[in-house]
């Protein structure tokens, strides 16, 4: 049993890569922690923070170069991560970022740039969107994938689509110079993997969106990746793009995990440009959904994104991560014709890839999750309990 567990959660090569993530102790608080395959342990003496890790030269190395305390096997702590089973007294899984920023790159896939353009004509109507789903796909096509954003080709067809009074604002985030950078959610804000994540109850029409996320040190250096789930309101954001906010930051709505993978010999942004990611959504109701994406597809290279986010016009002192993009946007009917996808209370999301793992999250209304209340004072005064706010100079 604990194998299949470990198997789920783990990618295809186990332990052979620098591993991180950050685990709850009680009585102490949020601890940083090197996954092995002898157990886990806190590293947190000499890496307090998660954001201080990911500031080392080669954080890879520096893992290794830390022993660090045993904690216990890492099929003890996910076994104690679900919130209905877990035991107070002994550790569990958390997300595995601290005070890094939450930044999101949206419309950086041609298949969710069309549905974007899709929600925005449908005003965030479900029932319209299979009727502009055809009149789109015929005065657009479906070659938009071949389209390198800003370039001589993207900007003919901006002037043809413009004529034909077809043009959207997701197309000029999409095949324009500037890509879409926004802020997902507050850091400390983001929730693990196997606990609930949440959508907004006022929401009929949502849906998942697993991505690549890329960590970044505050000097903009890429130093690793993980898995998330940017939890997305398509009815919010399709009545007004001005409702962005309330469309992708509610509370639980931003899932990462399981952990973070540093870039090492074995694992490199080269990597994470032909990854694929795998979506399998499984219903209360019996309903199931499977899909695979590429990261082959993507319209703009991850580090022209990164670039995007942090440069002289704007800095993370703390770091950040970046969700990079999805190309879902799930269109399969779930309950009535022509009404498409969307969340119910317990769907279980699985997030899949063979190089970072799997992120499992069950769904629920955003007001019924835990609340978030361990803010950046919750964090100090815990590193203040534990004499490590001296370890942060270093």
């Amino acid at each position: 049993m604990e194998d299949q567990i470990l198997r789920a959660l783990l990618p295809v090569d186990s332990f052979a890569g620098a591993l991180v993530g950050r685990i709850w102790r009680p009585g102490a608080g949020p601890a940083v922690v090197a996954i092995r395959e002898d157990g886990v342990f806190d590293i947190s003496k000499r890496y307090p923070l998660m954001s201080m890790l990911c500031e080392a030269d080669d954080p890879a190395a520096s893992v290794r170069g830390v022993a660090g305390e045993f904690v216990g096997m890492l099929s003890s702590l996910v076994r104690n991560t679900d919130p209905k089973r877990r035991n107070v007294d002994e550790p569990w899984l958390l997300s595995p970022i601290d005070l890094q920023a939450i930044k999101a790159a949206g419309v950086t896939f041609a298949r969710s740039m069309l549905e974007r353009v899709i929600e925005e004509r449908a005003r965030g109507r479900a029932s319209e969107a299979a009727q502009f789903r055809e009149e789109i796909l015929a005065v657009i096509g479906t070659s938009l994938r071949n389209v390198r954003p800003g370039s001589d080709n993207a900007l003919r067809l901006k002037e043809y689509l413009l004529a034909k009074n077809s043009w959207s604002q997701y197309l000029e985030v999409g095949l324009g110079y500037d890509a879409e950078i926004f802020t997902k959610a507050p850091c400390l804000s983001s929730v693990g993997t196997l606990v609930p994540a949440g959508f907004n109850a006022a929401s009929t029409w949502n849906n998942p969106e697993p991505e690549v996320v890329l960590v970044v040190s505050s000097k903009g250096k890429a130093c690793g990746a993980t898995l998330g789930n940017d939890v997305n309101l398509r009815d919010f954001e399709g009545r007004s793009a001005l409702l962005l906010s309330k469309a992708k930051d509610n509370n639980a709505s931003c899932a990462l995990g399981p952990f973070i993978r540093l870039f090492d010999e074995s694992f490199s942004i080269d990597t994470v440009r032909t990854m694929d990611v795998a979506l399998k959504i499984d219903g209360p109701d019996g309903f199931q959904l499977s899909d695979v994406s590429s990261m082959r597809e993507i319209s703009r290279d991850p580090l022209d994104l990164v670039s995007q986010a942090i440069n002289a016009n704007h800095q993370y002192p703390d770091g950040f991560v970046l969700f990079l993009g999805t190309m879902f946007a799930p269109t399969q009917d779930r309950a009535d014709p022509g009404m498409g996808f969307t969340h119910q209370v317990g769907d279980v999301v699985s997030i899949r890839s063979d190089h970072l793992g799997t992120l499992t999250n069950t769904m629920h209304a955003s007001s019924d999750c835990e609340p978030w209340s361990f803010g950046i004072t919750s964090l100090m005064r815990s590193l203040h309990g534990r004499g490590l706010l001296g370890q942060m100079h270093s």
